[in-house]
Formats: structure tokens, C-alpha cells, sequence
């Protein structure tokens, strides 16, 4: 709340946002993403097409590449540009020099709420998870993140730097995004899918998790090389063992206090009691990761890892989906709403290195990925094509790479867009190929079978 509180009270603007102008904002703002969810998710949904898909699409349509009705500052985008702020404007008597407050603090709420979205997002899928399996697949799932972050970022950076010229550490920046996965993406079509649970859809969560805490670390050393010329050793070193006891730590810690955590919900007479205490403590993993510099996800779906393993399980995945129905779609619209596609146009001359040097990303970020899942050797039953389209998706990692890069001064215009090019169609491509790889039922292996739960 105190943030909130700053930035109602603060603005460049001359006038400060109104809390009650700010509130029809977020509410006109949530109105459009979830029409736009319901919309996108509907129509692939009857042309046999992840809904996620279309929840992307929808949020294309209402943001900055269509109809401007979501958009946000961080692309430079001004108030005037955003149609939700003229519709206050000509209904809600908003003034035009109070709008810059209103947009601002209304895009901040609103990227909060898609941080939640995912946060939630990834409490579902530990929940769906299963830790016994996810750790009997843990040396696979170390083989495909490693691969995955190795072969795109050696191939990309060597081809950028001999192939087009371009210098080092931009080189360098552009194959760091290629290294990332976005786990949330990859985990709602698996999940979808059905295929969560089968050994090739825990290796993918397995390894995208990995990716993070691999890929933060990668983003780490090249920002701190394009700020001062020199990798901190340390800082290195210190996110590695981070996050290494962060994750070890939080599942250990949580099995042993498991039993405590049925007990104080069992002894609660409240409505809400199994639901609150799990959010709250999902949202202590989410700090404490935050807190240590790596993603808040991570810490969300420890804990659903973690809850997983009790007797609760059943209960807490039913009251668990409304959440979910409501905060998830946010993230996704919001993803696709701050997807500018205007850096594919090749009328614009600006845009056309960069498309040169995109196409060349996007056969690294696709080749790089897919294959990962053929250096799993000797294991004949898997779907090994499967488990490398998985990785695919950059998503919003991929677009933090870009938007460090761009932040720190490393990239050049033609290499940013390129790379948000990348981002774009791995991001879009991803779902549909999901569906394919999955469609024979020969390729599909059993579903794991769920160990027995702590009582």
C-alpha cells in the first residue's frame, strides 16, 4: 500500500491522480482484459488451439500493435495515446492534465496484478507437480536447461559477432535472450494439454525452472559486463548459491513443517482457512526469492511443490482455479498487449537490419531449444521433439533481456527490435507447436502415477 500510496501522490503531471479516477481505470482496464481473455481463449478453443493462445492474441488486439485500449509507459507511450484515458476523459471528467498521473499509476496496478497473475500461476502448477517425479527427472531436466542455455547463447552471440558485425556486447546481450524459457507460458498449455504430469511435461518444468535461475544469472553477469566492461565474480557466485539453497532450502524446510501446516489449517474455524494460509504461504517464498534477487515465481511454485505433498492437495487445487481464473489471464493479456509489432514491418527502413538479423535469432531460439530434448541419449520412450518445443517460448524473459539491454545502453536499435522480434514469434509459435508434438497418442507416455501424500 505505501507504494500505491506514492504514486497516487506523486506525478510529473501537475495534478495529482485521483484515487477514484485511478480506481475507474483499473476497473475499465480489467474490463478489456477480460473480454479480450475470454474472447482470444473462446475462439482457439473452437479451432482446437491452446486457449493461452488466444489469450495472447486478445491481448495483441487491445494493446499497443491495435486498438491502444491497454497500454503501458515503459514502450513510450503517452496518456494521450491511450484510448481508456479519452474515454475517462469524455465520460468520467477526467482532466488532460491529471491523465499522465491516472495512466501511470493505472499501468503500475495493473502490471502488479499480471505479477500476481503468474505468481498464482506458478502456485498451480507446483500444485499439479510432483516433486518425487520432478527429482527422479532431475538429472534429465539439468541436461535440456544446460543445453538450452549454452547452444542458443554460443550459436547467437558467434553468429551475430562473425556473421553481421555487430559488436560484442550487444552480441553477447541479444544471445543471453536466447538462453531464457517462459516457464508460464510453456506450464498453461501443458497443463491444457493434459501432459503436466507425464515424464516429458515434468523434464519441461524441471529444466524451464532451471532456465530462470540460470537465465537470471546469465542477465546478471551480462548487465553488470555492459555497465562497467567486467564480470563480477562475486555477485555471480553469490546468485548461484542463492538460489541453489533457496530452492533446496524452501522444499526441504517445507516437508518437514508440512504436518504442522494440516494441523494449524485442520484447527481453523474460518471460511477461506486451507486457501489464505496457502496464499500467504506462497507469497513468503515469493518475497523471500525476490528479496535474494531471483524470480518471485520460483518461490510461488516451491511452495505448490511443497503443498503438493500433503493430504490438502485435492482440496487446495479446487479453491486454488477461481483464483486463478481470475489473476492469470492479466499476465497474459498484459504479454500480448505490450507486444509492438510494429518492428516486423519492413516499410519501415529502420526495421529492416533488424529483420535480417531476427531471422537469424529465430532459427538459433528454435533450433537451440528443439534440440535439447535429443541429447536426453538412450532414452528411446520419451517424446524427445516434445520436450525441446517446450522450451521454446521467451515470453516475458525474454523481453526483460531486451529491456535491460535497451535500459543499460548495449543494444543497438536494429539489435533490440531483432530480439523482440525473437520474443514475439518463439512466444506465439510455441503453443500451437505444443498441440502438434502431443497429437499422436503413440508419443504420449503414461501420466506419472502420484506418490503417496503426508498425512
Amino acid at each position: 500500500m505505501p507504494h500505491f500510496q506514492i504514486l497516487l501522490n506523486t506525478s510529473p503531471a501537475s495534478e495529482a491522480a485521483e484515487p477514484s479516477m485511478v480506481l475507474a481505470a483499473v476497473l475499465l482496464s480489467l474490463v478489456v482484459i477480460y473480454f479480450a481473455s475470454k474472447a482470444g481463449g473462446e475462439a482457439c478453443a473452437r479451432i482446437n488451439l491452446p486457449p493461452v493462445l488466444g489469450e495472447l492474441v486478445g491481448g495483441v488486439l487491445v494493446g499497443v500493435s491495435a486498438f491502444s485500449l491497454l497500454v503501458f509507459p515503459e514502450g513510450g507511450i503517452e496518456a494521450s495515446q491511450s484510448l481508456l484515458m479519452q474515454f475517462l476523459q469524455a465520460t468520467a471528467g477526467l482532466s488532460p492534465e491529471a491523465a499522465p498521473a491516472v495512466f501511470a499509476t493505472q499501468s503500475e496496478v495493473i502490471s502488479v496484478l499480471a505479477e500476481l497473475g503468474v505468481i498464482i500461476l506458478l502456485f498451480e502448477i507446483g500444485l499439479e507437480s510432483d516433486l518425487q517425479e520432478l527429482i527422479k527427472v532431475g538429472p534429465q531436466a539439468a541436461i535440456v536447461a544446460i543445453v538450452g542455455v549454452v547452444v542458443p547463447f554460443a550459436a547467437g552471440t558467434a553468429g551475430l559477432v562473425f556473421f553481421f558485425g555487430i559488436g560484442t556486447i550487444p552480441a553477447i546481450f541479444a544471445g543471453a535472450a536466447l538462453t531464457a524459457t517462459s516457464i508460464g507460458i510453456t506450464a498453461k498449455v501443458l497443463a491444457e494439454l493434459g501432459q503436466l504430469t507425464t515424464k516429458e511435461g515434468q523434464i519441461i518444468i524441471g529444466a524451464a525452472v532451471l532456465d530462470d535461475v540460470l537465465g537470471i544469472i546469465v542477465l546478471a553477469v551480462v548487465a553488470s559486463l555492459a555497465k562497467t566492461g567486467e564480470v563480477q565474480i562475486v555477485n555471480t557466485i553469490w546468485l548461484i548459491v542463492s538460489a541453489g539453497t533457496f530452492l533446496v532450502g524452501a522444499i526441504i524446510v517445507g516437508r518437514l513443517l508440512s504436518p504442522v501446516f494440516v494441523n494449524l489449517v485442520d484447527g481453523m474455524k474460518t471460511r477461506g482457512q486451507l486457501l489464505t494460509v496457502s496464499i500467504i504461504f506462497a507469497f513468503v517464498l515469493s518475497y523471500i526469492a525476490t528479496v535474494i534477487q531471483l524470480e518471485a515465481i520460483l518461490g510461488a511454485f516451491a511452495a505448490g511443490l511443497i503443498l503438493a505433498e500433503t493430504s490438502k492437495r485435492g482440496e487446495l487445487e479446487e479453491q486454488v482455479l477461481p483464483i486463478a481464473d481470475l489473476f492469470v489471464p492479466i499476465f497474459f493479456v498484459c504479454v500480448g498487449a505490450k507486444t509492438d509489432l510494429s518492428v516486423l514491418n519492413p516499410a519501415v527502413p529502420a526495421n529492416r537490419e533488424g529483420l535480417i538479423i531476427a531471422a537469424f535469432l529465430i532459427v538459433v531460439a528454435i533450433a537451440g531449444k528443439v534440440v535439447t530434448g535429443f541429447t536426453l541419449i538412450g532414452k528411446s520412450d520419451l517424446n524427445k521433439l516434445a520436450i525441446g518445443v517446450g522450451m521454446i517460448p521467451r515470453g516475458e524473459v525474454g523481453l526483460v533481456f531486451a529491456g535491460v539491454g535497451s535500459a543499460s545502453g548495449a543494444l543497438t536499435e536494429s539489435t533490440e527490435a531483432a530480439i523482440i522480434m525473437m520474443v514475439i514469434l518463439t512466444t506465439f509459435v510455441a503453443p500451437p507447436f505444443l498441440r502438434m508434438v502431443f497429437k499422436d497418442p503413440k508419443t504420449i507416455a503414461e501420466p506419472v502415477q502420484t506418490p503417496e501424500k503426508i498425512q
